[in-house]
């Protein structure tokens, strides 16, 4: 039987985001394989006021939606500016870094697979 969770964001733990070049960046797992998700996950991310996440690679897609705030994708050797509304498709295998360069809190959904 799939679990049916319904909940609120701001009742998950906020986690310091710990990787090297990652600066005043925190994410809650909303829905995870703990959840009995097989195939996604979907994160929340908030990056404060001058913060941004690590410029890095990885195996896995992103698909991105800016719920609040606005801000610059570094996508390999490119700039591209986004702001709420914006959404945003990380294919995997490129450097990407997200950057507030807004006064307000940065916010977006990030959908991953579970699997990584």
């Amino acid at each position: 039987m799939v679990n049916l969770k319904i909940n609120k964001a701001e009742n998950i733990k906020a986690a310091e985001v710990n990787m090297e070049g990652a600066e005043n960046v925190t994410v809650r797992w909303l829905i995870s394989g703990e959840d009995g998700a097989p195939n996604f996950a979907m994160r929340l991310f908030e990056v404060g006021k001058g913060g941004k996440t690590p410029f890095h690679t990885h195996s896995w897609e992103h698909e991105v939606y800016i719920l609040e705030g606005e801000g610059k994708l570094l996508f390999e050797k490119e700039e591209r500016d986004f702001s709420k509304d914006s959404f945003i498709f990380v294919p995997n295998g490129k450097k990407h870094s997200f950057i507030n360069t807004g006064e307000d809190p940065l916010k977006f959904l990030c959908v991953v697979p579970d699997k990584q």
